[in-house]
């Protein structure tokens, strides 16, 4: 996406940051790091839990994320 933009390829490299919107908002739906070791763990990384006061996350916002990932092309 960067590349693209800095040789000047707007176009590719809007295209492909739209394509993320979806996994990045899920990415993001909840207090980070929990969402980004969910995602880990969800693709074979077992990144563990959080450490407090932080917790797992929400049964939504795994689904949401898994969900996300799948539809940007994760194999979960």
């Amino acid at each position: 996406m960067v590349y693209y933009f800095l040789e000047g390829k707007i176009t590719e490299s809007t295209k492909l940051q739209l394509d993320t919107l979806e996994l990045t908002s899920a990415l993001f739906c909840e207090v980070n790091p929990m969402p980004i070791k969910a995602a880990c763990n969800m693709i074979g990384f077992m990144a563990g839990t959080p450490r407090l006061p932080l917790i797992e996350m929400s049964a939504n916002g795994k689904e949401r994320l898994k969900k996300a990932m799948i539809n940007y092309g994760i194999k979960i």
